[in-house]
């Protein structure tokens, strides 16, 4: 029955938070019954670490066995200086043994009182089931919530955040680490590894498909023809298809020279079969040599006609390309099938291939072109962080700004980590591990009150004894 309870309030934790525990609950945990952790979402380490007791925590148990018997030893001594007290008062010693005994009557009480609320804090005083007594095996969950909330409200609030933070001062520091040559080595490795990690883990066929679908999407949205026919306006006016036309007819000229007798045998097998050979033949050298010509002409003019009339098309066509609707809707129609032909789809794709085989060759490389110029940037960076408040003040409040967004997204998440850690603690070993921590300190308090109750008991007897006087 205690262990469903145990389960119920588990489950329903989040929206008990701040309720008196139930008293079989805390039965069941005093007595040992430990809710699992995993049950809680509590870390089984965390569980395991607060349950056992190592040899630290022994030896600050002995530490606290010393200070309860020296805390006892002197309850007992103000005891027998107590009785003896008394039995001299009786026996007529005098005023004196008065005094003594008030002092030892007064620490007496000071001693049992501060030793009842000790004892009260671990277990019950005498096994006794006093009400509000062994209050951290019993409260142990709600000291959880409790230390949740406030860690909450006083550690994870913006204003203490972006305070604490800005104390740091985070773009300095960070801008004086990554200036060191060593630490820009240090962080161009490790960026190294986690890219090749990254190009390793990504399969190439799906970053293929993206790629390509990008390319595609972006190229069907977006309309060719006039961006195509402004650059080509920009070029002409320049001057700078010149160059193109030159070459093309100094290429031209060369391949007529070489290869006259393919175009004599065009020419004469296109002829009639009705007209003589001897004619055809003819014909046939009269064209090759007009082409020679006219591309030689075009070669070394750079007046020709022809230019001229080419200059003048070129200038029409980027026109239309900008302005004419049908001539942009035959780019669209050329842009679609290019882009819808295999060839292309498979050259978009390989590029991935290329790219990261490049990408990765270079990380590898310490010397690379790539990891050189991430170096320098980085001690570049440091630098300028080292020094530009302006710089720092931007790094600081990103850094400001992601850890504030954290918190405040978060801080439910965080401090529920508390209180189910807490929650999945034994009550049993919860209370000897924190007994050994500070039990010693408190054992100082049974002390101070058997020394302040004596000291007190004696002043309140001296008063009374001269208002009664």
């Amino acid at each position: 029955m205690e262990r469903t309870e145990q389960d119920q309030k588990g489950s329903g934790r989040s929206s008990d938070v701040g309720r008196p525990a139930r008293p079989a609950v805390t039965a069941g945990r005093a007595a040992g019954a430990v809710p699992a952790p995993a049950a809680r979402g509590v870390p089984a380490a965390a569980a395991r670490a607060m349950n056992t007791f190592s040899e630290a925590d022994k030896e600050k148990q002995r530490g606290v066995r010393r200070m309860k018997i020296t805390a006892t030893s002197l309850l007992l001594f103000v005891a027998v200086v107590y009785i003896l007290a008394k039995w001299a008062s009786n026996e007529g010693a005098g005023a004196w043994a008065g005094y003594v005994a008030a002092a030892a009557e007064a620490g007496m009480v000071g001693a049992l009182a501060d030793w009842f609320a000790v004892t009260a804090l671990f277990r019950h005083p005498l096994g006794l089931p006093i009400p509000h007594t062994a209050i951290i095996p019993t409260k142990k969950d709600q000291l959880g919530v409790s230390l949740g909330e406030f860690v909450g409200e006083n550690f994870l609030s913006e204003d203490v955040v972006r305070q604490r933070l800005r104390a740091v001062g985070i773009g300095s520091r960070l801008g004086a680490w990554l200036a060191d040559p060593e630490h820009a080595d240090r962080v161009t490795a490790e960026l190294s590894a986690a890219l090749r990690g990254a190009l390793t883990v990504l399969r190439d066929s799906d970053v293929q498909a993206v790629v390509g679908e990008a390319i595609t999407r972006r190229a069907d949205a977006q309309e060719i023809a006039p961006g195509i026919g402004k650059l080509l306006e920009k070029i002409v006016a320049d001057g700078g298809h010149r160059r193109a036309v030159d070459l093309i007819v100094a290429r031209a000229h060369d391949w007529l020279v070489l290869h006259s007798d393919s175009v004599m045998d065009a020419v004469q097998g296109g002829a009639p079969g009705w007209t003589p050979r001897f004619v055809d033949k003819k014909v046939g050298e009269r064209v090759y040599k007009e082409l020679l010509r006219f591309c030689a002409e075009m070669r070394d003019m750079p007046s020709h006609p022809a230019r001229g009339a080419l200059d003048r098309f070129l200038t029409d066509f980027a026109a239309d390309l900008q302005s004419d609707t049908e001539t942009r809707a035959r780019v669209e129609r050329l842009k679609g099938e290019v882009l819808g032909r295999g060839e292309v789809q498979d050259l978009i794709a390989s590029a991935w291939t290329a790219v990261r085989s490049m990408i990765v060759s270079a990380a590898e490389d310490e010397r690379s072109e790539l990891r050189l110029r991430v170096r320098a940037s980085l001690l570049s960076l440091g630098s300028r962080m080292a020094v530009d408040e302006k710089v720092q003040g931007k790094v600081d409040g990103w850094v400001e700004g992601a850890a504030v967004y954290v918190v405040t997204t978060y801080r439910r998440e965080i401090t529920s980590l508390i209180t189910d850690t807490v929650a999945g603690w034994d009550a049993e070993h919860t209370t000897r591990k924190i007994e050994a921590h500070i039990g010693r300190d408190l054992q100082f308090i049974r002390i101070n009150g058997t020394v302040v109750g004596s000291l007190a008991g004696l002043l309140i007897y001296t008063v009374s004894r001269a208002l009664g006087a």
